[in-house]
């Protein structure tokens, strides 16, 4: 059983997204109760390879309300869960084909939280463009079908 927590509708505007992944991620105690209350956003996230290992920046967990002195840094950097395949293969191509990783989703899987991350490629000014107008006409259609029945 999955239960969204957020969504990163931004990516989808800026990036031709090509490749999911669904990968851990090494959180504490108060990010976890934090994450399950929903305060999370990862709007200018990225996802970063040093080592053979992945890592998460520039994501915002609030901090928890009911938190103490041990409360978390709110945009600290947070290791992801992948296979050591996955990494190099991720981070070989991020290297030599201009592409960039970034997350799209946050889940609760079975009582853990998982991020759904992407291979993207940026999109142009024009391409930005088109899908906006490819979605208004996909509106105006359905708004036309809804109106005919």
């Amino acid at each position: 059983m999955t239960k969204l927590i957020a969504e990163n509708r931004k990516a989808r505007h800026e990036y031709f997204l090509e490749e999911f992944i669904e990968a851990g991620i090494v959180l504490t105690g108060t990010e976890i109760k934090s994450i399950r209350k929903g305060h999370v956003q990862f709007r200018d996230a990225y996802i970063e390879f040093q080592k053979q290992e992945a890592f998460i920046r520039d994501m915002h967990i609030a901090a928890y309300d009911h938190g103490n002195i041990f409360n978390h840094d709110e945009t600290r950097v947070r290791k992801l869960l992948l296979h050591k395949h996955e990494i190099l293969r991720l981070a070989q191509k991020v290297q030599v084909k201009g592409y960039t990783v970034v997350p799209t989703r946050m889940y609760l899987k079975d009582g853990r939280a998982k991020l759904e991350i992407a291979l993207a490629k940026g999109k142009e000014l024009h391409d930005k463009r088109e899908t906006l107008k490819e979605r208004d006409a996909k509106r105006e259609i359905e708004k036309a079908m809804k109106n005919y029945r």
